[in-house]
């Protein structure tokens, strides 16, 4: 190749991915912020009754899974899955800022471990009371949930031996893949609402709290995420070309403008009025 190809194809091959990284720095943004508005809700609906009444603070939270007399262990797990909530959602962006990993490497380390932590529990918890409480949706509701749950355990496991073994670029992309299938209620409450929204709940039955579109949601919720964070690795590669790259750019920036519709939305019609 010579130097007058070089010198207008390499500027392009530079921009496009720096397009690549705004597009996910912005998304990231959004993302961090939705976390921290769930997180303070978590803090303040959730914790001032459980604190308080221990087990029995379940009563009157209006959870799917609530309290149930007689029902120790699935109580213990409902409080679990709500309390660590709290560590996956406001601890997960916190590990994916590159200033805290460098400028506070101890509280990363950390963090991360209880972030890890918090993930398993909640996620074994999350699955005793799928397949044991009934409490949403329908048979196809505790499929897809439940591979959420399994993804969890696998990426937790894999992430976590790749830190011990000093795998470094190895593990963040596992601890990212964890933080996606982690966050899957996050962004299952935040794209109801958004599609709630922008098409009145087409394909929704809010009674039995079914339909076409939740089944996709179902699996949608986490796959998506995904599907995205495969992308995105593949067009940090050097031979990832430009098409990809835009291509990828072009799928990220509706969906991030979904996702922030979602967020305003869910924060005014359930979280804030709950607070």
């Amino acid at each position: 190749m010579n130097d007058a190809v070089l010198s207008t194809t390499l500027p392009r091959v530079i921009d496009t991915r720096r397009a690549v990284n705004l597009a996910v720095k912005t998304w990231f943004g959004i993302a961090a912020i939705g976390h921290g508005i769930f997180f303070v809700y978590i803090l303040a609906v959730f914790y001032p009754p459980i604190t308080q009444s221990g087990l029995h603070g379940l009563q009157g939270l209006h959870l799917p899974a609530g309290f149930r007399e007689g029902d120790t262990l699935g109580n213990l797990a409902a409080v679990a899955h709500v309390l660590l909530a709290a560590i996956v959602i406001g601890g997960g962006p916190l590990q994916l800022i590159p200033a805290v990993r460098r400028h506070a490497p101890g509280f990363h380390r950390w963090l991360g471990r209880s972030y890890l932590l918090a993930a398993v529990i909640s996620a074994v918890g999350g699955l005793y009371m799928t397949w044991t409480r009934h409490s949403l949706g329908n048979l196809v509701s505790q499929i897809t949930i439940s591979i959420d749950g399994v993804l969890i355990l696998v990426f937790a496991f894999l992430a976590m031996r790749t830190a011990l073994a000093g795998r470094i670029a190895e593990h963040r992309r596992w601890a990212l893949r964890l933080f996606m299938a982690a966050s899957a209620v996050w962004f299952f409450r935040v794209a109801l609402m958004g599609w709630a929204t922008l098409t009145g709940g087409w394909g929704i039955d809010w009674s039995s709290f079914t339909g076409p579109f939740l089944y996709a949601l179902g699996v949608g919720q986490y796959l998506l995420p995904l599907a995205m964070l495969e992308w995105y690795f593949h067009c940090l590669k050097p031979a990832a070309g430009q098409r990809a790259q835009l291509a990828f750019i072009s799928t990220l920036v509706p969906l991030t403008a979904f996702m922030a519709v979602g967020i305003v939305t869910a924060t005014l019609g359930m979280w804030l009025p709950r607070m």
